[in-house]
């Protein structure tokens, strides 16, 4: 028999932030487009407590180029994407992913 101490109504705030799978595929589809184009070519992510992070390279021994962050806790104000430049400098933030990504794209569009 379970005690109410093991019933927890709500379910507990993860360990780590990180990306769910919408989230990775807009992000993924850009990355591709830009790899096609030769301006990226690597990327790592980090998921931690706070924040998780895309981050992209356009050498993997390098600072990245662009971090895409999500901040849950901030998604009630300013919204919780955000990109980031090399500088640290926040390019873009919002609430919604794909709107947030449109200044990468941007440099897509001038290449072609």
């Amino acid at each position: 028999m379970r005690t109410t101490a093991e019933v927890t109504p709500f379910p507990s705030q993860p360990d780590r932030v990180s990306f769910n799978r919408a989230e990775l595929s807009v992000i993924l589809s850009l990355y591709g487009r830009m790899v096609a184009a030769g301006l990226w070519r690597d990327y790592g992510i980090s998921m931690l407590r706070e924040v998780a992070v895309f981050s992209v390279f356009r050498h993997s021994a390098e600072h990245p180029l662009y971090r895409i962050e999500k901040r849950p806790r901030l998604a009630g104000r300013q919204g919780q994407y955000a990109v980031v430049g090399m500088d640290g400098r926040i390019l873009k933030r919002g609430h919604e992913l794909a709107q947030v990504l449109r200044p990468l794209e941007a440099k897509l569009i001038r290449l072609v």
